[in-house]
C-alpha cells in the first residue's frame, strides 16, 4: 500500500468548491422571495445552508484526513445501524411526513433523511464485499445474489415511505460498483430486465405515480395537476436564453415553480444565467465525475477503487435524474442536485461521501 500524498486530488477540491458556491449563490436567489413571504427572512434558506455547508466541509475534511480502509472494518455495522433507521422512520409518531412521504427524522424544521445515509452505507458495504469476493462475481447465486437481496431489502423499506427518487439513486450506484467489480453482463441484463419490470409495477400500483408518468409524457393534458411543475420548469428555462435574465430576476420563483429552492433550483439556474450558465455547472459536476473515476482507477485496492466508483456514481446518477426532469426528459422523482439544492441531510452526507472520495485520492497511484 503507498503512503498516503500530502493533498489529496486539487483539480477535485476545487470543482467540489466551486459547485457549493453556485449553490448557496442560487439558493438565496431562488428562496428569497419564498423565505420573505413564509418567515419574514429573506436570507432564512441561505442561512440554514450556509449552516449545513459549513457541516459539511467540516465533514469532507475530516473524512479526508482519514485512512479509508477503516471504513471496510466497520461497513457491515454502518449497514445495520441505517436498517434500524430505515425501520424506526416509518413508525408512525416517530417517523415525520414531508411532501407526501414518511421520511424524515427529527424535531421541528431540522431533520435527517435515513434514505440518504443508506445511500453512503450501502455503497461502503457493497465495495467490501465484492472486493472480499472477486474470485466468486462470476457465479450468481455466491457473488451476486446476497448483496443484491440486502439491496432489495434497504430499496423495499426506502419505497414503504415511499421515496422513489433516492430508492433508485442508490440502486443505480451500487449497480456501477456490481459492473466495477467485474459481473457478468449475462446477470446484469437479467438484472436490468427484471429491474425495468419491477419499476412498472411500483409505477402501475400507485396512482400519483401513474399521473407523474402521463403527465412527463404530455404536460398540458393536466396543467394545473400532474404536468404544473414540468410545464413550469420549462417557462423558467425557455425564457434564459444564452446568457439569461440575470441573477436574482427570475420571474418562475415568485410562486409559479414549486419547490425553486430544492428539485428545481435548475430551472431557475437556468432562467438567470441562461444556457452558458447552466453549461457551467455541468462541466463542473463532469470535471468532479471526471476526477472521481480517475480516482477508482488508480486505486491502491479493490476496495478502494469500488468505493470511489460508488461514490461517483451516486454523484453522477443524482446530476443525471434531476438535470433530466427538469428539463423534461425524465419523468417527476423528487430528487435534488447534489452541493446545490437547498437541504440540510442531502449536502452534509455528499460532503462527507467527498471526503471519502478525496481521502483515497491521496492513496491513488
Amino acid at each position: 500500500m503507498p503512503k498516503a500524498r500530502p493533498a489529496p486530488d486539487m483539480w477535485m477540491i476545487a470543482a467540489v468548491l466551486a459547485i457549493l458556491a453556485f449553490g448557496l449563490v442560487m439558493v438565496y436567489s431562488s428562496s428569497a422571495v419564498l423565505a420573505l413571504r413564509e418567515h419574514g427572512d429573506a436570507f432564512y434558506y441561505l442561512k440554514r445552508q450556509l449552516l449545513f455547508a459549513a457541516l459539511g466541509v467540516g465533514m469532507m475534511a475530516f473524512m479526508a484526513g482519514i485512512d479509508y480502509r477503516v471504513l471496510k472494518k466497520h461497513a457491515p455495522a454502518l449497514l445495520i445501524a441505517c436498517f434500524a433507521l430505515l425501520v424506526i422512520v416509518l413508525i408512525p409518531g416517530v417517523g415525520v411526513v414531508r411532501g407526501g412521504a414518511r421520511s424524515w427524522l427529527g424535531i421541528g424544521s431540522f431533520g435527517i433523511q435515513p434514505s440518504e445515509f443508506m445511500k453512503l452505507a450501502m455503497i461502503v458495504f457493497m465495495a467490501k464485499h465484492l472486493a472480499d469476493r472477486q474470485q466468486e462475481i462470476g457465479a450468481f447465486t455466491r457473488g451476486l445474489l446476497p448483496p443484491l437481496a440486502i439491496l432489495g431489502a434497504a430499496f423495499g423499506l426506502i419505497m414503504l415511505q415511499p421515496d422513489l427518487g433516492s430508492g433508485a439513486v442508490m440502486v443505480g450506484a451500487a449497480m456501477l460498483v456490481i459492473y466495477a467489480a467485474g459481473a457478468r453482463m449475462l446477470h446484469l441484463g437479467a438484472l436490468a430486465g427484471i429491474g425495468a419490470l419491477g419499476l412498472a409495477a411500483l409505477i402501475i400500483a400507485e396512482p400519483y405515480r401513474m399521473k407523474r408518468i402521463t403527465g412527463f409524457l404530455d404536460p398540458w393534458q393536466d396543467p394545473l395537476g400532474s404536468g404544473y411543475q414540468i410545464i413550469q420548469s420549462l417557462y423558467a428555462i425557455g425564457p434564459g436564453g444564452l446568457i439569461g435574465l440575470g441573477l436574482g430576476e427570475s420571474r418562475q420563483k415568485y410562486s409559479y415553480l414549486p419547490e425553486p429552492q430544492t428539485d428545481f433550483i435548475f430551472s431557475i439556474l437556468a432562467e438567470e444565467l441562461g444556457f452558458i450558465g447552466a453549461s457551467g455547472l455541468i462541466l463542473l459536476f463532469l470535471i468532479l465525475i471526471w476526477r472521481g473515476l480517475r480516482t477508482a482507477i488508480a486505486a491502491p485496492d479493490a476496495f478502494g477503487s469500488l468505493l470511489a466508483v460508488g461514490i461517483t456514481g451516486i454523484i453522477a446518477v443524482q446530476v443525471f435524474i434531476n438535470i433530466g426532469v427538469v428539463i423534461g426528459l425524465l419523468p417527476i422523482t423528487g430528487i435534488t442536485l447534489p452541493l446545490v439544492s437547498y437541504g440540510g441531510s442531502s449536502l452534509t452526507l455528499m460532503l462527507t461521501a467527498l471526503g471519502i472520495l478525496l481521502n483515497i485520492s491521496r492513496y491513488a497511484r
